[in-house]
Formats: structure tokens, C-alpha cells, sequence
């Protein structure tokens, strides 16, 4: 069977699987923790599976014409994966995002060849979509995928990531953690595992400092992906059984320890939902459950962050 890809968007989903064996041991989990490695996709992070989806289904309704630009609000990873699926399908990109988001995720964008309009940080994301919205209006020809509000956003977890996941532990999954931004793969996978088995434990992860799902409240954080400020129509909020709230400190701490005692870089929302499944193994009933992770992205783009700052 031939081995070659014809387009990088081949390339996207299917990333593996890792129990995270020493993870487990240096913080003394009873339970068994697995992460999803979605850095394996091409483009570095878990929203190549979405780029890829809202870009085709655009296509199929005839939203998205030859020669298009497609104009997107990102904190980073929609737009890099955008910028990577654009490229590769001969459209142009313009990304707006918050001036707060790392200078590693900016230059990605540019080295995919997209154009960053940058945004008032202290607006969040809500700034970022207003600014897209004008863009849009005064640019002929362009489309905006609407990763807030797309269907094809969940769509593309519960077709693709939730399976995986499911089939590679043979169905022995206990409970699934994913971070909230668009809130589109923890409903596409928990809807995808709850239909498998109901009684599945499905966990957001949110910002303590932007409690806007377990309290309503919005505010300024530093894990950058997650806590958009906002209830976003892609986010079930039917779907999960509880919500975490995980410290900025904690999102550092567990993302540095993790690509300290595994040698896998993770991103800074990485760290958040590993923070969310050590609370979730230390409760007594999950000793020897099977606790999946979701890890969007890697810790390439976060080096001047302070999750690497010594």
C-alpha cells in the first residue's frame, strides 16, 4: 500500500496516544493517566483538525471561492493551523489576535505567509472577532470560518479525535479532560465518548482567574488557548459533568514538570489540563481508571513565556 500524502491536510489527525508513566510516578497517581499528543499534527496543534474541517466544508457550500482571503480572530493555533491549510489550498490569510499572545505564535503565522493584525490585549478575543468583522466587511472576496460559532468545529472531534482516542484504549476510557477556548473538542470528543458510554466523566478546564463557565465571571489569565471570556455557541455546555479551574501557577508548574520527567514539550493549556487530571487521579475513585488528557499543542511556542523563565 503507497505510503506517499499528496497534500499536508493528509497529514492531520491520528496523533498517538501516550501513557504518561513517569508523570503518574513524580506526583504518586493512583489512577492512569494517557495524553493526547495533538502537537503531532502538522502545523504543530490540535486546530489543524478544525482549519482543516471548516476550510472543506466551506468549500462544499461554496463559501469559499478561488483566490479567497480567509480572515479569522485567533489567540494563535486556529490561525497557524489556517495559515498552514491556506497555504497549502492556495487561499490568503489575515489572522487578528490579542497583542498579549506569544511572539513565537506571531512569527508562525508570518512564516505561513498570513498577514497578523494585532488587537487591543485588553479586549481578549471578543476585541480580536470585532476587529475580524470590520476586516471582513471592507476585504472583497474573503471568508470568515467563525471557529466560535462553526458546527464543523465540534463536527471534526467527533468524527476524528473522540474515535481515536476511544479505539486506542479499546473503549477502557473513565473519564476525558480537555481545556475550553472554542469549547469544540471537549464537545466533539465528549459527545463522541458519551454516546459510547454515558458513563464517561467529561471535564472542562477553564482559567481560576476567568471563571466564566463554573462562575460566570471573566477576567485577564495567562493560559493562552483557553478562557476566550465568553460562553462560545461551539461549547456544549450540556456535555461535561464539571468544570476545573486551574491557577495560572499550576498551568506553568505541570507543563514544565511534564517535559521534565516525559522529554515531551508541552504548550501552557497542556499544563492546565494535566493540573485538571492530577486533581481529578487523586480523588479515591479513580484509583485504576483510565484518565485522558487532551494536550493541545507543544512548548515551542511558549519559550518566552513564563513557562520557561527560570
Amino acid at each position: 500500500m503507497s505510503k506517499v500524502y499528496n497534500s499536508v491536510t493528509e497529514l492531520i489527525g491520528g496523533t498517538p496516544l501516550l501513557k504518561a508513566n513517569n508523570f503518574i510516578k513524580a506526583n504518586d497517581l493512583k489512577a492512569n493517566v494517557f495524553v493526547k499528543l495533538e502537537y503531532f499534527n502538522p502545523a504543530g496543534s490540535v486546530k489543524d483538525r478544525i482549519a482543516k474541517a471548516m476550510i472543506e466544508q466551506a468549500e462544499k457550500d461554496g463559501k469559499l471561492k478561488p483566490g479567497a482571503t480567509i480572515i479569522e480572530p485567533t489567540s494563535g493555533n486556529t490561525g497557524i493551523g489556517l495559515a498552514s491549510v491556506a497555504a497549502a489550498r492556495g487561499y490568503k490569510a489575515i489572522l487578528t489576535m490579542p497583542e498579549t499572545m506569544s511572539v513565537e505564535r506571531r512569527n508562525l503565522l508570518k512564516a505561513y505567509g498570513a498577514k497578523i493584525v494585532l488587537t487591543d490585549g485588553s479586549k481578549g478575543m471578543k476585541g480580536a472577532i470585532a476587529k475580524a468583522e470590520e476586516l471582513a466587511k471592507e476585504t472583497p472576496n474573503s471568508f470568515i470560518p467563525e471557529q466560535f460559532a462553526n458546527p464543523a468545529n465540534p463536527a471534526a472531534h467527533e468524527a476524528t479525535t473522540g474515535p481515536e482516542i476511544y479505539n486506542d484504549l479499546d473503549g477502557k476510557v473513565d473519564a476525558f479532560i480537555a481545556g475550553v477556548g472554542t469549547g469544540g473538542t471537549l464537545s466533539g470528543v465528549g459527545h463522541y465518548l458519551k454516546k459510547q458510554n454515558k458513563d464517561i466523566r467529561v471535564v472542562a478546564v477553564e482559567p481560576a482567574t476567568s471563571p466564566v463557565l463554573s462562575k460566570g465571571q471573566a477576567g485577564p489569565h495567562k493560559i493562552q488557548g483557553i478562557g476566550a471570556g465568553f460562553v462560545p455557541e461551539t461549547l456544549d455546555t450540556k456535555v461535561y459533568d464539571e468544570v476545573i479551574a486551574v491557577a495560572n501557577e499550576d498551568a506553568f508548574k505541570y507543563g514544565r514538570q511534564f517535559s521534565h520527567v516525559e522529554g515531551v514539550l508541552i504548550g501552557i493549556s497542556s499544563g492546565a489540563a494535566l493540573a485538571a487530571a492530577i486533581e481529578l487521579a487523586k480523588r479515591p475513585e479513580f484509583e485504576g481508571k483510565n484518565i485522558v488528557a487532551l494536550l493541545p499543542d507543544t512548548g515551542d511556542r511558549y519559550l518566552s513565556t513564563e513557562l520557561f523563565a527560570e
